[in-house]
């Protein structure tokens, strides 16, 4: 478990000075998990609109690939700003969050595709149990690729 004020030493080399958000619930891991559970109800959520809106026209496969487009820039800042506080090298923060995030998206589409056209179980209720396993990845992607900094916390 994390001690009450984990600022001092993020998890997993992570680096960067605490965010806004880190600083007010006093600890970077639970800042990041607040962060990746706002992001996976919104992602969530806009799969759900775009299948409702266009689903039956375009299918499943657009929704998933609409949403995942609408939430990666927001989520992107979200953990940048909010959780890492990082300087510097946005192009780089962002390619890494990128991969890590086209990986899960990746991993989503394809478990989409078996679940969905497969094993024919509906669409939204498929989404919901496979983003449980692609936050689970996301967050050891995040945390060790995305936004971590050689060096001393505080370094871009």
């Amino acid at each position: 478990m994390a001690s009450p004020d984990s600022t001092a030493t993020p998890p997993a080399g992570m680096t960067g000075g605490p965010g806004p958000l880190t600083r007010v619930v006093k600890n970077r891991a639970l800042a990041f998990l607040l962060v990746g559970g706002v992001n996976t109800v919104l992602g969530t959520a806009w799969f759900i609109a775009w299948q409702i809106a266009l689903g039956d026209q375009f299918g499943y496969h657009f929704a998933v690939v609409a949403g995942y487009v609408c939430s990666l820039m927001w989520a992107f800042a979200m953990y940048r700003y909010l959780v890492f506080e990082v300087r510097g090298h946005f192009l780089r923060d962002f390619w890494r969050f990128v991969v890590v995030n086209f990986g899960a998206f990746v991993i989503n589409l394809v478990l989409m595709t078996v679940a969905v056209s497969v094993l024919h179980f509906p669409p939204i209720p498929s989404q919901l149990v496979i983003t449980a396993v692609t936050a689970t990845a996301s967050f050891f992607g995040y945390r060790d690729f995305s936004f971590s900094r050689n060096g001393s916390p505080g370094k871009s």
